[in-house]
């Protein structure tokens, strides 16, 4: 009896180790994206969610969701420490209101000119390490950053610097953003995503800070903004992707290496994919002749950049967060050589 006792004890603990190996082999992570189906950030992100599988060789699948489908895009981060969802592809920026250092690292404005940039600066200089830092307490682990790359500006009426600026209408995100177009003399209001076209067509404001060239004239913004600023002399947004912690140290150094190394690679295929989207875009608007496409030179970057730079200091002095931000971030632009 004992020996009969001790044989299905034995069996069952086989039995429960082989379906943890089967459910292991099968594990299936649900994201959720801030952009919209059909956006194409989310048909290059939905790229790399079914990449995954392959991969990893079964071990793991993603599921990536659009924006709002579970929770809304500012409540991801708590979803995914509540265990709701278990990872996202975000712009950090929306997490600033529990710590103005997430506005900071998120975008930087002026910082970047182009996404190599920010890319160099995550992997070597200290990026990585520090987003680790912002969210682990949170619950969450960074895998990697992406980013569409540096945005275009859309305005109907010439800007050819900062003095262009003063007193203009103009849609920009709550936060870094707003404050330091407000800094350079603008008049920035609040506007969601989906009231731009229809804000600009009527008049409501003559600018707008929205996404990159490609997808602003898809959306048709340059049929009522003829006046587009490229490459774009401002916003360039970090967009995570980031995953439950738990779950993250519960995986096998080989699948960490896999997933890390895809979103790295995800990283510059998006940032291709958009780039030539955007110069097939700008040609095309050039040859239509309707369209001016506006070019800043050096000098008004630097303007532009110079006023960013009071703001971040500003921003620093809200949380010990954010003062660690200001002093990793600053030390590297100065460091390459991209603070002049």
């Amino acid at each position: 009896m004992l020996k009969s006792l001790t044989t299905l004890a034995l069996a069952s603990v086989i039995g429960a180790a082989l379906g943890a190996s089967a459910l292991a082999q099968e594990m299936t992570l649900k994201f959720q994206s801030s952009d919209p189906a059909g956006n194409p950030n989310f048909v290059l992100q939905q790229g790399w969610a079914d990449s995954i599988k392959e991969k990893t060789g079964g071990k793991l699948a993603i599921e990536l969701l659009p924006v709002e489908s579970i929770v809304a895009h500012n409540e991801t981060q708590d979803a995914i420490a509540g265990g709701i969802l278990d990872g996202h592809i975000t712009d950090t920026s929306y997490f600033s209101g529990k710590d103005p250092a997430f506005g900071l690292v998120a975008n930087p404005v002026g910082a970047w000119s182009a996404p190599q940039e920010m890319f160099d600066f995550m992997a070597k200089g200290g990026g990585k390490e520090l987003m680790n830092e912002l969210v682990e307490p949170y619950g969450l682990h960074f895998i990697g950053a992406t980013t569409p790359g540096l945005e275009a500006f859309v305005s109907k009426v010439p800007l050819d610097g900062v003095a262009d600026l003063k007193g203009l209408k103009l849609r920009a995100p709550e936060g870094l953003v707003q404050q330091v177009f407000a800094a350079a003399g603008a008049a920035p209001v609040n506007l969601p995503g989906s009231e731009v076209f229809t804000s600009l067509d009527k008049g409501v404001i003559d600018a707008a800070d929205y996404t990159v060239y490609s997808t602003n004239k898809a959306q048709g913004m340059h049929d009522v903004a003829m006046h587009p600023v490229y490459p774009g002399f401002h916003s360039m947004p970090l967009v995570e992707i980031s995953m439950n912690k738990a779950k993250w140290d519960a995986l096998d150094d080989a699948t960490k290496t896999i997933l890390e190394q895809s979103v790295a690679e995800f990283a510059q295929s998006q940032v291709a994919a958009l780039a030539a989207q955007d110069l097939a875009a700008v040609e095309e608007d050039k040859a239509g002749g309707k369209v001016t496409v506006h070019d800043w030179s050096a000098e008004e970057r630097a303007k532009f950049r110079t006023i960013a730079m009071g703001e971040w200091a500003k921003v620093a002095e809200r949380s010990d967060n954010a003062k660690k931000v200001y002093e990793v971030l600053t030390t590297y632009l100065k460091d390459a050589g991209l603070m002049q």
